[in-house]
């Protein structure tokens, strides 16, 4: 491991120093400025001439000033001489930008793909792209984790087959990741039925699938406004939910979202560190969990490092490639 660096930018600190922490290695030093005119230099302070360098940050608010940070970063461990650079992107900003839903619309997520590429990165892992077809934007050699496993392991500690489980998707899109989840608790599936008239904007209509006096486990993969995800959690109770947990992989949460999300009927909102939260936030909404992704990631990167298979990394967590 002593030819490989990890840096942190300045979303995901406390997960790096946690990564750093099961690798046994010292955090990379950097300096990253902001001037007042909004421009950005990154500079490491120490030497990645022939190293594998591992750049962590998640493209969350301030959405932009993130990604221009980790691009502005790769060009220097370019010019820098690194052999090579992966960067650990846990929550991929614009994904939800991945198709044109309409005329004229941009796809925002391949734009990203190509200016990290042209930046020079040679490997990219996500967690839980919104859209897994985002990986065939990329020319190289990308991995998306997923949190459902550290999920399903919550959960099946928690509650025994007496406790009559469902897991429920918040919409048809994401009936493939309530059913991996449903695989490790072996519960069955419910879908809301829902449609989004403009964005941040849902209307619910029903629920396929029986939750009647039921403990009810909403999956999904961003919370951001808490619109769409609190509309579904009240209509569940309407039909009769007996406990509603809910668990997101990014905790996006704009605008009031934590204060919907504190006063619905949400008994326990389980979500990741891809995007952190203030020890101050944690202690004002009792509701919320967080579960650490730092050992999956440490693992990720010492095979990466070690050049040896991850696929036994994904195999640990049960996580499926390829076509569903």
């Amino acid at each position: 491991m002593k030819d490989i660096v990890v840096f942190s930018l300045t979303s995901n600190k406390e997960l790096v120093k946690e990564i750093c922490g099961y690798l046994k290695i010292k955090e990379g030093e950097i300096n990253i400025e902001h001037f007042a005119d909004g421009e950005v230099l990154v500079v490491p302070k120490e030497s990645v001439r022939g190293k594998k360098v591992f750049i962590i940050q998640s493209t969350c608010n301030p959405v932009n000033d993130r990604l221009m940070e980790l691009l502005v970063c790769v060009d220097a461990m370019k010019r820098a001489s690194a052999k090579e650079i992966a960067v650990i992107v846990p929550y991929y900003g614009y994904a939800r930008q991945d198709r044109k839903a309409a005329a004229r619309q941009p796809i925002t997520a391949k734009l990203v793909a190509d200016l990290l590429m042209t930046a020079g990165i040679n490997r990219i892992i996500t967690v839980d792209l919104h859209a897994q077809q985002i990986q065939g934007f990329f020319d190289i050699a990308t991995d998306d984790l997923t949190f459902i496993p550290l999920i399903g392991n919550y959960f099946e500690e928690k509650f025994t087959e007496n406790d009559d489980v469902v897991v429920v998707s918040p919409d048809h899109g994401g009936t493939v990741r309530a059913r991996s989840l449903a695989e490790i608790l072996h519960s069955p599936i419910a879908i809301i039925d829902k449609r989004r008239p403009r964005p941040n904007v849902v209307e619910v209509s029903n629920i396929i699938g029986d939750v009647k006096n039921k403990t009810c486990i909403v999956v999904d993969d961003i919370c951001d406004t808490g619109g769409s995800l609190v509309a579904g959690v009240n209509l569940l109770k309407e039909n009769g939910a007996k406990e509603i947990y809910t668990c997101v992989t990014h905790g996006v949460f704009s605008k009031d979202a934590l204060d919907k999300i504190d006063k619905s009927p949400i008994k326990e909102m389980i979500i990741s560190n891809t995007i952190p939260l203030s020890k101050e936030t944690l202690d004002k909404y009792k509701k919320i969990k967080v579960l650490s992704i730092a050992k999956m990631l440490s693992l990720i990167i010492s095979a990466i490092a070690k050049e040896k298979s991850v696929s036994k990394i994904f195999d640990m967590y049960n996580i499926k490639r390829g076509r569903k």
